[in-house]
């Protein structure tokens, strides 16, 4: 027996409006045929002006708790994965920590653009195998279409709103059971240049533009993915084959496709929403997450291995026995 990070719950929210890549022809040089066939999106979803990234995770939260048939009261942890927080400062946990009506154990928050939501499950499983807390909410909350020059349709395309989040709890547990077997990150900053964004995701700021070299983002994605993939396999004795399912950042079909390719995974066991979320950030693995175990397909007991890439560039990969 041994102290482990279990999964207890999981949940999602994405806002009710919906942007159509139709709509988007509209107002700039594209087409859905165009958008598809490079990304494999055919919509976003996109909150209101009056709407900050705490809203969107405490609903998000909401539903990962009830999921889990917890409250507030059992979690001392709350991390909140997001490039775009509520303030400069304080931490966009610490607003949902209040709108959630708690006050007690630690609220701060993870930047790692896309790989928040992967770096925040390595820090997250640390703390409670350590005894640092007891019962965590991990939360993936974006507002990407507030970074987007909407006249660049190379990025504009691309991103979506939304937020996912993940309750865990420290359990004493056998070897072989459901657990947080082990996480993987890494980063290169000689390449930030590749991915990055100016300006403020306020509402009313409407400085802020998304900066992508998407060749080298390509590139650089699908041999760090795959490299991340095959290394925490390595470190946990296992094989691809053994994995139930793959659910990996929702940036961009392709990129998706050409990391199952070289890793040799069947397409069947790849989870897949970036059609109808687009990338979200921080949020597009625990909005797939959520979405898969509400389906049926993610079941207690299945191997599932998560993996994204992001600015930084940051990368990595966790390797989760499902409870």
């Amino acid at each position: 027996m041994a102290r482990k990070a279990q999964v207890r719950g999981i949940g999602g929210y994405v806002p009710d409006k919906v942007l159509s890549n139709a709509d988007l022809a509209e107002i700039m040089d594209t087409s859905d045929e165009w958008i598809v066939s490079r990304s494999g999106i055919h919509q976003r979803h996109q909150a209101e002006d009056s709407v900050m990234a705490s809203d969107l995770g405490v609903i998000a939260a909401q539903n990962a708790l009830a999921h889990a048939g917890m409250n507030i009261a059992d979690i001392d942890l709350i991390v909140v994965a997001t490039s775009t927080p509520d303030f400069a400062f304080p931490a966009t946990a610490s607003v949902v920590q209040h709108k959630l009506g708690s006050s007690h154990g630690a609220a701060f928050d993870v930047q790692a653009a896309c790989s928040g939501f992967v770096y925040g499950m390595s820090l997250v499983t640390a703390m409670l195998e350590t005894g640092q807390a007891n019962g965590a909410l991990l939360i993936g909350a974006e507002l990407m279409t507030r970074l987007l020059d909407w006249q660049d349709r190379s990025t504009a395309v691309l991103f979506g709103d939304g937020a996912g989040a993940i309750v865990l709890s420290a359990e004493d547990v056998d070897a072989d059971a459901p657990h947080v077997i082990k996480n993987y990150i890494r980063s290169e900053g000689q390449f930030t240049d590749l991915l990055y964004a100016t300006g403020s995701a306020n509402a009313a700021a409407k400085d802020a533009k998304i900066h992508m070299q998407g060749r080298e983002v390509y590139r650089h994605a699908v041999t760090n993915i795959a490299e991340a993939v095959c290394t925490l396999l390595e470190m946990a004795e296992l094989e691809v084959g053994d994995i139930d399912w793959f659910v990996p950042h929702q940036a961009n079909k392709r990129i998706i496709d050409g990391v199952a390719r070289k890793i040799g995974l069947p397409a069947e066991k790849t989870i897949l929403t970036v059609d109808h979320h687009a990338n979200t950030s921080a949020a597009s693995i625990p909005l797939a997450l959520n979405e898969a175990v509400q389906n049926g397909q993610i079941n207690a007991g299945d191997l599932v291995m998560t993996e994204a890439m992001g600015g930084g560039l940051s990368w990595g990969a966790n390797l989760i026995r499902w409870s």
